[in-house]
């Protein structure tokens, strides 16, 4: 009867403790076989990047970015949710940057209505849907406490929402409730079919750069740090844990996965986020090129109100102080000059290139706190230009920034595995190639799934136990000696 005790309380503790993962695949919006104007980047990233500063409590912080029109072969990420009863697919870009997931509501009459992504586009009917639900100005989401976007309260009792953009453009709408459908990776091979009642915004309004049709999509998934992101409304209810992952395929069509838990990877390294910000800041303290360390005041990286480096998948390029910019560009050039022709090209630092960048440009390390560093392959801050004279021009992917904040966006977030780990305030990267299947935790680090390959590892039963405090195991063990008894 002992042994049959254990047993159940095995079992118990096996549906208690295993937490739920969804897996979210990712496609272009830019194909990498296509040539887009370096200047539209930058321009797409100012855009976005003012976006960011609207978010900020108790001011503005002034992102000054600069670039040049040079050629750029790379994309924008996005991905598919399902929303409302019955659920119906919208394309949103993913957006580690915000916090909001919003889609088109059927209302806006100035939205774009067709795309030049390949994609179709969907509009949010909330009459459509049997479980859409505006949210009333008396909810408390809707005070300026609880969220850091312009609220307002409509004369039909709606919560509304206003975003304003540096350049003009921006988007306005209303919060509702609806369900987000998702499949679950349970464990044991196991995948459900999941729904959740989330808060997101209904955009009736969208003015420039949102509203052109070459790059259109649905909306914006939010995957910031504050409490309307839908991994914190997910997370704070139990239904995922408290951390999110994607890897970016950065060749070929691009593509990849974005999954609401943790990656494991064993090669993958941690630093801390810093504290009391509003984005995913991390503490950057040297950059070395081909192992030696640049001589770069320190201070520069230090997190500030107009200082700092942040990771920000909907950032194209990346970005870097002019105090540590122009190092970086001179030690490239001088590590390479012998072999390449060192060019300018718009304005930008470029080489002609007869070989594989990969035998001539050295490697770049990031070094970050807890002894964290991000390997950069030469492809990983060099971006391809086209030709000239039977070379291949090569121009420096990095932008300078004078006076703002230093951002990591897809050019270095590419083809490594990132992991978003909110429940410990830290984030970790391991380069991977994500075309492969990836390894995906849900329970432990111990304990993981492969997606694609679904089985549970061996060492759940010590697990088990570390998860549930030993007094309650005591207090059912009790429990079972106490009906055992009773039946003797």
């Amino acid at each position: 009867m002992r042994a049959l005790s254990l047993l159940l309380i095995l079992g118990f503790l096996t549906v208690l403790s295993v937490a739920s993962c969804v897996v979210i695949p990712l496609e272009r919006a830019f194909p990498l076989n296509g040539l887009v104007e370096l200047s539209q980047l930058v321009a797409r990233d100012q855009l976005r990047h003012s976006r960011m500063l609207q978010g900020l409590v108790g001011g503005v912080v002034d992102f000054s970015v600069q670039g040049t029109s040079d050629p750029y072969l790379v994309g924008l990420y996005f991905t598919k949710v399902k929303l409302g009863s019955p659920p119906r697919e919208f394309n949103v870009q993913i957006d580690t940057g915000s916090d909001i997931l919003w889609v088109t509501c059927s209302s806006c009459a100035d939205c774009p209505q067709s795309s030049g992504l390949g994609i179709q586009l969907s509009l949010f009917d909330t009459t459509s849907s049997s479980s859409a639900r505006m949210v009333p100005c008396s909810d408390p989401m809707c005070s300026s406490e609880y969220q850091t976007t312009a609220t307002q309260c409509s004369q039909s009792n709606q919560c509304s929402y206003s975003f304003q953009y540096g350049d003009g453009s921006g988007t306005s709408g209303y919060y509702v409730t609806d369900m987000l459908s998702f499949d679950a990776v349970m464990g044991q091979s196991s995948i459900a079919n999941s729904s959740a009642l989330i808060v997101f915004g209904c955009s009736t309004y969208q003015s420039g750069d949102l509203t052109k049709t070459d790059k259109a999509v649905d909306g914006i998934f939010g995957f910031g740090r504050g409490d309307l992101s839908v991994i914190s409304q997910l997370s704070s209810r139990g239904i995922t844990p408290r951390v999110f992952s994607h890897c970016l395929k950065g060749d070929g069509s691009g593509g990849g996965i974005m999954v609401l838990g943790a990656i494991m990877e064993p090669s993958i390294v941690y630093s801390p986020l810093v504290p009391s910000q509003p984005h995913y800041n991390l503490m950057l303290q040297s950059i070395a090129v081909n192992g030696q360390l640049l001589q770069i005041d320190p201070s520069v990286f230090a997190t500030s109100s107009n200082r700092g480096t942040i990771v920000d998948s909907g950032t194209t390029l990346a970005y870097l102080v002019q105090e540590a910019y122009d190092p970086f560009v001179s030690a490239i050039t001088a590590t390479v000059s012998p072999s390449v022709t060192p060019t300018i090209s718009k304005g930008n630092q470029c080489y002609l290139v007869a070989a594989s960048v990969s035998q001539i440009f050295p490697p770049v390390s990031l070094n970050f706190a807890s002894g964290a560093s991000m390997m950069l392959k030469p492809e990983d801050y060099l971006i391809r230009s086209g030709f000239y004279n039977g070379d291949t021009m090569w121009c420096i992917g990095f932008q300078k920034v004078q006076g703002g904040i230093s951002i990591l966006g897809d050019l270095v977030l590419k083809d490594k595995i990132f992991v978003y780990d909110l429940a410990h305030q830290r984030i970790g990267w391991a380069n991977y190639d994500c075309s492969l299947s990836v390894n995906v935790s849900i329970t432990s680090s111990k304990d993981f799934i492969n997606e694609g390959q679904l089985s549970m590892s061996s060492s759940t039963k010590e697990m088990l136990f570390k998860l549930i405090p030993l007094s309650f195991i005591t207090f059912l063990i009790q429990l079972l000696e106490l009906v055992e008894f009773q039946f003797l």
